[in-house]
C-alpha cells in the first residue's frame, strides 16, 4: 500500500479556537474589569480514514459546530492544524493557495431553512459551485449536471425550477445535499444535518447520505447530539464536553463498552426499549461556564467517581481497550465500565 493510500484522508492535531468575548477595552479600563478567553475548543485531535465517517457528539455548547466551521475554514484555528491529504489547510493565508482545496471539502448546514438563498430558483443555488469552481462551461452542460445532482438526491429535475420556499424541510435538506455534491467533494463535513427534521424524515435523509457514501466514496465528519443517529451512521465516534474530547473509540465499541463517566451519562440517556433493569446514573449538574471552566478536569463538578486528583489535574488521553479516554478514573480503575447493549436504531 502507498504512503498516500495509507495516510487518513483528514487529520486534526490539537485544534482550537478561543473567542475574546471581553467588554470595551475603555468599559475593562474604567470598571477594572480583565480580559475574557472562551475556549470554545481547546486541543482536540482525530483522523478520518477515506470513505469512513467520524461522528462528535455532546452536549449543547461543548464545541462540536465550533470543530466543524474550524474544519471548513470557517473560523481560523486559534491553535493546531488541519491536514487533508498531507497539507496543512489551517497555514494557508491566501484564497488562491486554498482554491485547489475548497472545491475537495464542503459542508451541510443544520438549518436547510437558513443556508438556501430564499431570491434563487433551485437550480441556480446548485449550480454555483459548478460555476465557482469552473467545473463545467455552458448552460447546456451546467443544467445537465443539475438534474443529475437533483435526481441523485431523489428529487425530480423539474424541481429546478423552484424556489426554496416551496419544499418541505426534508426536500430542502436534499438541496443543500445537491448543492455540497455539486463541486465533486471528498469529504462531507455534515453539522447536524436532521436535527431540524421532523423525526419521519431524519431516517431518509440518513439512508440517503450513507448511499451516496457508498456510491461516491464521500468520507464524513457527521456532528450530532443525537446518540441513536451517531450509532446508525458512524464509524468512530468522539465525544467532547467543554472543548475537549475526553473518549474516542469505534462506534461499536463505544456503545457497548463506554469508559469515560461523561460517556456514561449520555448513554443512559437513551430509553432502555429492552426492559434490561440496569441500573442508571441520573444526569447531575449543568455544563460548567466555557469562560472560567473548573480546575482539573472539567467533568469533575458533575462526576460521582471524582477525587483531589480529579479536581487539580488535567487528564491526558490514555489507551483503554480500543478507546482513547481522558479520565483519572478509568487509569485508576476507579470506574466501573460495564458491557451494554445498545439500543437498536430505526434505518
Amino acid at each position: 500500500m502507498s504512503e498516500t493510500a495509507a495516510r487518513p484522508l483528514v487529520e486534526v492535531q490539537d485544534l482550537a479556537r478561543y473567542f475574546d468575548v471581553s467588554k470595551p477595552l475603555l468599559n475593562r479600563l474604567l470598571e477594572g474589569g480583565k480580559r475574557q478567553i472562551l475556549r470554545a475548543v481547546d486541543g482536540v485531535s482525530f483522523d478520518i480514514p477515506r470513505g469512513r465517517t467520524f461522528a462528535l457528539v455532546g452536549e449543547s455548547g461543548c464545541g462540536k459546530s465550533t470543530v466543524a466551521r474550524c474544519v471548513v475554514g470557517l473560523y481560523p484555528l486559534s491553535r493546531g492544524k488541519m491536514i487533508f491529504e498531507g497539507v496543512d489547510i489551517a497555514s494557508m493565508r491566501t484564497r488562491e493557495a486554498m482554491r485547489p482545496f475548497r472545491r475537495r471539502l464542503q459542508m451541510i448546514f443544520q438549518d436547510p431553512y437558513a443556508s438556501l438563498n430564499p431570491r434563487w430558483r433551485v437550480r441556480d443555488i446548485i449550480a454555483e459551485p459548478i460555476r465557482a469552481h469552473a467545473i463545467l462551461s455552458g448552460r447546456e452542460a451546467i443544467d445537465a449536471r443539475v438534474d443529475e445532482l437533483l435526481t441523485q438526491v431523489k428529487l425530480n429535475p423539474r424541481d429546478g425550477e423552484k424556489y426554496p420556499h416551496e419544499f418541505s424541510g426534508g426536500q430542502r435538506q436534499r438541496i443543500s445535499i445537491a448543492r455540497a455534491l455539486a463541486s465533486n467533494p471528498e469529504f462531507l463535513v455534515c453539522d447536524e444535518p436532521t436535527s431540524a427534521l421532523d423525526v419521519s424524515v431524519q431516517a431518509q435523509i440518513l439512508n440517503l447520505m450513507k448511499d451516496l457514501q457508498r456510491d461516491l466514496g464521500l468520507t464524513y465528519l457527521f456532528i450530532s447530539h443525537n446518540l441513536a443517529v451517531v450509532h446508525h451512521m458512524s464509524d468512530e465516534v468522539g465525544v467532547m464536553y467543554l472543548g475537549r474530547l475526553v473518549e474516542r473509540a469505534p462506534s461499536k465499541e463505544l456503545f457497548r463498552f463506554p469508559r469515560h463517566p461523561y460517556t456514561q451519562m449520555l448513554l443512559d440517556t437513551i430509553p432502555d426499549i429492552d426492559m434490561t433493569g440496569r441500573q442508571r446514573q441520573p444526569v447531575a449538574g449543568e455544563v460548567p461556564n466555557p469562560i472560567d471552566p473548573p480546575p482539573g478536569c472539567p467533568f469533575n463538578p458533575r462526576c460521582a467517581f471524582a477525587n483531589d486528583r480529579c479536581r487539580t489535574e488535567v487528564p491526558v488521553a490514555k489507551r483503554a481497550g480500543e478507546a482513547l479516554v481522558a479520565c483519572h478514573g478509568i487509569e485508576e480503575g476507579r470506574v466501573p465500565v460495564i458491557e451494554r447493549v445498545p439500543a437498536p436504531v430505526a434505518a
